[in-house]
């Protein structure tokens, strides 16, 4: 059974899905698509909708937004703990940000910018250490690599050699 869904039309070249934080669904379509093509593809997606429409009601029902006082009290862990860990790692890959911010992001834990600014979102404080440590090893190495590459996780392996296992935790 086809959903309702909200479409964006865009300069693009593929057609995607999404579900929103709002549990909806979001095709995204290049401009000029035909109706029946977009009708077509959500069709064929229904079972996709239907797995990730569950898995996100079931993401929210066990991660609930943050009270104002538990957000503020991430602000202030990532304010004490990021710096530490950045001088610490930065020194052992011998690199550098030219500035750190704490952002509201909600969907990434943190960015590396083309002049060398790193975000992390305030977020990320709501994991294991060991997993903290491995965004800021990530995003570090983002200064030497702008890509995923195979050198950019040559450079991450080198300073954490299980951050596989760490990555898991990010995703628990």
């Amino acid at each position: 059974m086809v959903q309702d869904y909200q479409l964006k039309r865009s300069k693009r070249k593929t057609l995607s899905l999404e579900i929103t934080e709002e549990l909806n669904v979001l095709v995204r379509a290049p401009l000029y698509t035909p109706m029946e093509r977009i009708e077509r593809f959500v069709r064929g997606q229904e079972g996709w909708i239907e797995t990730h429409m569950e898995h996100c009601r079931q993401w929210q029902e066990t991660h609930p937004e943050p009270t104002e006082e538990e957000r503020l009290a991430c602000i202030q862990r990532a304010k004490a703990y990021l710096p530490e860990r950045i001088a610490y790692y930065g020194q052992i890959m011998g690199v550098a940000p030219t500035a750190v911010t704490i952002t509201e992001a909600k969907k990434r834990f943190g960015s590396c910018s083309a002049n060398n600014r790193i975000c992390f979102a305030w977020r990320l404080m709501r994991y294991p250490e060991a997993a903290i440590d491995y965004v800021v090893v990530h995003e570090l190495a983002h200064i030497c690599y702008k890509n995923h590459g195979a050198d950019f996780y040559r450079l991450i392996a080198s300073v954490l050699p299980d951050y596989k296992n760490r990555v898991k935790l990010l995703k628990q």
